[in-house]
């Protein structure tokens, strides 16, 4: 089930740097961790991440999830598959919110970025070539860019990590793939 976000107040709980990366790992993977795990995973301590997985809850993102062991744990999961943003245009705050919410993201995706840049002469010569980092310019309509758009999103949903775990193929690694449409003009 995907959620499509328009209210500012939950873009800008979702606007910090731990918060989006514990919400994509959620996401992405479809696992229940606890705060310890997503300490772990950001880098900050368990109390700190327990903050945020309680504002991410108080806002609709996260939820409890079933324990493994003997229910001292508490084990996190996310409410949703995917997320989108789509501000109200008539709302200056929530325009404010996703423009905040889209700048760490592309921050983030910019460091990814660089940091595949400075470690891609020490992966292997196949997985160099199988990379990209492209651009293109088309001249669309509106509703060739949708079509376009779920075209690249059927392409891309065969290989989803949450679905492909313990399925995919010897060699699978983890890929992130970021793609971005919209009218230059």
């Amino acid at each position: 089930m995907a959620e499509r976000i328009s209210d500012a107040r939950t873009m800008r709980a979702l606007a910090h740097p731990a918060r989006i990366e514990i919400i994509d790992h959620l996401t992405a993977t479809g696992e229940s961790v606890t705060a310890t795990e997503c300490a772990e995973l950001v880098g900050l301590s368990p109390s700190a991440t327990s903050y945020h997985l309680r504002e991410l809850a108080k806002y609709g993102l996260v939820e409890h999830a079933p324990g493994r062991g003997d229910g001292r744990e508490r084990r996190w999961q996310a409410v949703n598959a995917t997320l989108s943003f789509a501000a109200d245009t008539d709302a200056p705050d929530s325009m404010a919110a996703e423009h905040a919410l889209v700048d760490l993201y592309l921050s983030r995706d910019r460091a990814r970025i660089q940091e595949w840049m400075s470690r891609q002469a020490t992966e292997p010569e196949l997985w160099r070539e199988a990379s990209a980092l492209m651009g293109q310019q088309i001249l669309v309509t509106a509703e060739e860019l949708t079509e376009l758009n779920q075209k690249v999103r059927a392409l891309t949903e065969v290989y989803r990590l949450r679905d492909r775990r313990g399925s995919a193929p010897d060699g699978a690694r983890h890929v992130v793939v970021q793609y971005v449409a919209f009218p230059k003009e």
